[in-house]
């Protein structure tokens, strides 16, 4: 099962090395990694994705809080919470695949953001999920490159990850 895990900690030289060399060291997997100060200069948030049991994922938790750069953490996929993503598309657009491009841009709520003669660059933010139906929505059109931001999120309700 997919975990997004927000972290906050010490926005200190090697701190985000240290937390990829625990899941690196353990053969844990980051499938997504986003990090940025926070409105502490002194901290900053890491939300990252990664997968695995329940049991995997506790003991993942047990290791991030023994890193003396971890303030606090937490499973933002234990309960309710808004999560979501930034990606970039430049995709093939010649002739009538160009309207249809326009149209399925639209149908999922994207922005083009540049128009080239043979090139849209596209931008989506939603949910994984969205952003990977986008993708095979696409269909046949010739994506030629694909940037993703990584997840991130924020719980609801009275849940926040604060000091």
């Amino acid at each position: 099962m997919k975990h997004i895990i927000s972290i906050l900690m010490e926005n200190e030289p090697g701190a985000l090395s240290r937390v990829a060399g625990l899941f690196s060291a353990r053969g844990y997997n980051i499938e997504s990694l986003s990090v940025a100060p926070t409105e502490d200069e002194t901290l900053s948030r890491l939300t990252l994705v990664t997968s695995g049991a329940d049991s995997v994922i506790e003991q993942i938790t047990k290791q991030l809080n023994k890193l003396v750069d971890v303030v606090r953490l937490m499973d933002l996929t234990e309960g309710s919470h808004i999560e979501r993503e930034l990606m970039l598309v430049k995709v093939q657009a010649v002739g009538e695949s160009r309207e249809e491009v326009k149209r399925i841009v639209d149908i999922f709520r994207g922005r083009i953001l540049d128009v080239g003669q043979a090139q849209y660059i596209i931008e989506m933010t939603g949910t994984s999920e969205k952003l990977n139906a986008f993708i095979s929505a696409l269909g046949i059109t010739e994506i030629i490159e694909v940037v993703r931001s990584g997840v991130s999120g924020v719980a609801r309700g009275d849940r926040s990850l604060r000091v």
